[in-house]
This record gives structure tokens, sequence and C-alpha cells, in this order.
């Protein structure tokens, strides 16, 4: 270690915070982010330590760092195991929503707060179930994609935006054990340190490319956004489904899959814990005849307790016994247009439009550095070069994207280059 690494490593252990601009780490080289500023926080468990943390982050100023940790691949649902916060005059608070369930007093006192999150979207869900819903809030990582930034992980923004090295390795334990380890503690403290420094800087840089409204606009719609609905037939979604092809294996995942489920639930384990996707799927692709044939198949073998057996085999047959009447049908029931490689048999002047928008979309995306999803969803140009305005002009086609609930600053952009795309011709 040099001298000079030294020195900042010491005075990051010490002061915390994101480099100053004469702070620039030596030939590029981040430097590591080793403890909080004011140490690891005491995790608040109880409803006494809950209170004084709502009052210490009432009386604080300014935005509010959150961040959440589930245990996605140990427990079943999306929970939230440990909240983290950080603002202007509180600090950093680790909370225990095991030990204090409704966070909604939390949530009441930041109500006129900007929420600061890495991610919005994912932890947004898990937040809403302890009463945590802002007003709100700032995305770091959408503020990232709209500005070009060619990673937009939390640990890669900091480190190209901040000069600074967060330690990720903890991003993936089982955030459900108790007590939580000291140094997972740290990990998670550290990932709400920087979060406000990280979003001024995102925000001048949006400012300098004349992009801050778009992405004041992409924020007001993540918190605005009503919780989405329930997965039609989730056991589509098994993995490795597009090898089933008959109705009556089908059948079979279906079943496999939601005896798994209501496993799962009963245990609050990960449904992959209870049976891998790999075994659902070659269970209905041999269709055992007994729990002798099922044993013999992967994912099925010695480790696995005879009740456990023939408790899946008991779900192959009562798929087998299905009347034909009651097979699930192959494919979704579709909410807009085909699949976009049928449209040039089902309707060529569409597949024309679809790929002139695409081509169009993809130039603008790139003009103005920022990825094509961010610009315009890629099902809102399916949707309208499948079924586009009688009349195509930049305002009919301005009026249909804000049907399908693009943002003011999309329709502006995108709304010229759609409406020369609708008049393509087709072969």
């Amino acid at each position: 270690m040099t001298d000079a690494r030294e020195t900042a490593e010491t005075a990051l252990l010490t002061t915390g915070g994101a480099p100053s601009d004469d702070d620039v780490p030596a030939a590029g080289v981040p430097i590591p982010l080793l403890e909080p500023r004011e140490g690891i926080p005491p995790v608040v468990a109880d409803e006494e330590a809950l209170a004084e943390v709502i009052a210490a982050f009432a009386a604080g100023t300014g935005p509010v760092a959150v961040d959440a940790e589930r245990a996605s691949g140990y427990r079943y649902g999306q929970r939230a195991y440990l909240v983290q916060l950080r603002r202007q005059g509180a600090g950093t608070a680790l909370v225990d929503p095991v030990g204090c369930p409704d966070l909604s007093a939390l949530g009441d006192a930041l109500a006129d707060a900007e929420w600061i999150l890495h991610a919005a979207t994912q932890d947004l869900p898990c937040l809403r179930e302890i009463g945590m819903v802002p007003g709100r809030l700032f995305d770091t990582e959408l503020a990232g994609r709209i500005g070009g930034h060619p990673r937009v992980g939390l640990g890669a923004m900091v480190e190209s935006v901040l000069g600074y090295a967060l330690e990720k390795g903890h991003s993936a334990v089982d955030w459900s054990t108790r007590p939580l380890p000291e140094p997972w503690l740290r990990y998670a403290a550290l990932d709400v340190e920087l979060l406000v420094d990280l979003r001024d800087a995102l925000e001048k840089d949006l400012d300098r490319q004349g992009k801050l409204e778009w992405a004041r606009q992409e924020f007001d719609a993540i918190a605005s956004a009503p919780p989405p609905p329930p997965r039609r037939d989730p056991w589509r979604r098994t993995s490795g489904m597009h090898k089933v092809r008959r109705r009556r294996q089908m059948a079979v995942v279906r079943e496999m899959w939601t005896v798994r489920d209501r496993v799962a639930q009963r245990r609050d384990v990960s449904p992959g814990k209870v049976l891998g996707d790999a075994a659902i799927i070659e269970a209905a692709l041999a269709l055992p005849a007994n729990v002798h044939a099922l044993t013999a198949l992967p994912g099925f073998g010695n480790r696995m307790g005879r009740r456990q057996l023939e408790q899946w085999q008991a779900a192959v047959e009562r798929a087998k016994a299905l009347p034909d009447a009651e097979l699930p049908q192959p494919g979704q029931p579709l909410n807009g247009p085909p699949p976009p490689r049928s449209w040039a048999d089902k309707d060529p002047d569409a597949a024309a439009r679809l790929s002139a928008a695409r081509a169009g979309v993809s130039a603008l995306a790139e003009e103005l550095n920022l990825p094509q999803e961010n610009l315009i969803t890629p099902d809102t140009v399916r949707r309208i070069c499948w079924e586009p305005p009688s009349d195509v002009t930049v305002a009919s086609v301005s009026d249909a994207l804000t049907e399908l609930t693009a943002r003011p600053w999309q329709v502006e952009l995108v709304a010229p280059v759609l409406a020369q795309a609708l008049t393509a011709e087709g072969p």
C-alpha cells in the first residue's frame, strides 16, 4: 500500500463522504469506502428505538436516502428484512422490519421529503408492504440511464461519478438471518452512505445535458404508479417452459408449480429450494407412471423423502386425470399485438411500420445518448405500429402515445419519428 493510498483510506475511515474536487484518486483508482462516517449504527428492532429514529429523521433536512434488503432465493416472497435510511441531521439508521413490521409512522414522517433510491421499482413493493410510500423520489439508477452512463449498478455509479469503491460482497446473502453479522450491517449502511452525494452529482449532470426535466417526469411516474396487478398464470414463467408443447404436459407444470408454491409459502422458503424449475419441466415431459419412474428423473433422487416424492407424483396424476376441457391452452391470452415474428405473414404493412419505427427510435436514442427502452418502451412502439391512428399526424400519434402512458418528454421527442415510420409501406 502506498503512503498516498494509506492516507486516503485513513481519512475515509474517519470522515466518509464523497471526494472533494481536490481529492481525486491517482490515475483514476477509486478510493475504497471502508466504514460509515459515524460508524455502524445499532439495529432498530423495537418500538422505543423506532420512535427515536422517527423523531430524528422528521427533524432532519433535505432528501432521505432509502434502501431495503430482501432475502431473495432464501425466503418466500419479496419482503424487506432490513431498511436503511440516511438524512442530513439524522445520520444513518438500520431498521429491522421483523421487529418493527409497521413503519407507516416513519413513512409519514418522511412524507414531504424527496426519497433517493437506486432502482426504485425493485424496493418500492417491499417498502409499501411495511407502510413506506414516497410522495416524490429520485432514482439514481434511472438517472444514470437517462444520463447515458454505460454501467448503472450502484457500485459502478458511485465509482464512476464519485470516485469511491463500494464493497458489494454481501448483496446476495440471506438477510433474514438473525442476528445480522457486523460485516453485513457495515455493507448495508454503506449502501446509503453516498446516495445523497450521488443524487446531487447526477442532477447536475442531467441539468447540463438538458435531461433533468425528463428524469423528473420519470421519477413522478414511478412514485405515482399503483401496485402492479397479480400475474396471470404465473406458472407459465417456469424456466424451460418453451420445451413443453402438449397441453397435458402443461397441466403437469401447472399442478406441480401450484403445489410447490403452497409448500414454499407454508415453509417460508424460496420455491426453488422446495423443487427446482428444471425438475418440474422434466416431470412434465416424462409424465412418469409412478414414484419409481419419477425418482429416476433429474431433480428427484435419493435425497428426496418418500412423502415428498409421493406428493409430486400425486400432482402428476391429478394433471393426467384432467378432462381435455380443463387442460390449459397453449400460450397466454394476448393483451395487445401478436409477437412481431408473425407480423410479416399476418400484416406485411404493420411489419414494415415496425421495422421503420425501430430504426427511427434506435437512431434517436443513439443521438440522445440513452437506452432505447428509456426513450420509449418497445411495447408502446409495437402497439402503435400494429394499430396506428386512422389519420397519421404528429398530433394523432402524440395522442396515442399519451393514451399508452408515455410521458410528455417522450411524446415530444418520439411522436415525429413514429409519425414518419407509420407511413412506411409494406413490400
